[in-house]
């Protein structure tokens, strides 16, 4: 008998899912130790580095996008510290206003599942997953998808 999967924050993490089609669906927030699920849908992990001491195979990312992550020198800043967490969410949305391309990726990811960020961090509330969830569900989307994209 399998037991039902208990409910964690990063579950109540959703933003919520548009109702026309091809909409963009929920993007939730999971800890990378966390195990992989089917309700999972894509799951990508959005850390610079690897999560230490975790292998290939119980992360399960889809994808690996640490191109998307905060630079090392913001990580390195921020350090996780809650009283530089409103700095941080500032200057992590500006380092992704600079890379339209991989907002776009998510984007387009969004159109064909539900969407998983992985992070690594022991905090649920300040990461980088957090805020990338927060510009994706308040980003517009593109009138236009991006090249190979189906509509």
């Amino acid at each position: 008998m399998t037991m039902p999967r208990t409910e964690t924050a990063a579950d109540r993490q959703v933003s919520p899912t548009p109702g026309a089609s091809g909409a963009r669906r929920a993007v939730v927030v999971k800890r990378a130790r966390e195990p992989a699920s089917p309700e999972d849908g894509m799951r990508v992990l959005v850390d610079r580095l690897w999560p230490r001491g975790l292998t290939r195979e119980r992360v399960a990312a889809d994808l690996w996008l640490r191109d998307i992550a905060p630079s090392d020198a913001l990580r390195r800043w921020f350090g996780h510290e809650a009283e530089r967490w409103a700095d941080f969410n500032d200057k992590y949305r500006d380092e992704l206003a600079h890379r339209p391309d991989l907002l776009r990726l998510l984007d387009d990811l969004r159109r064909k599942a539900r969407l998983t960020l992985l992070y690594a961090a022991r905090d649920e509330a300040h990461n980088n997953a957090v805020v990338l969830r927060d510009v994706l569900t308040e980003r517009r989307f593109l009138s236009t998808p991006a090249p190979g994209a189906e509509p």
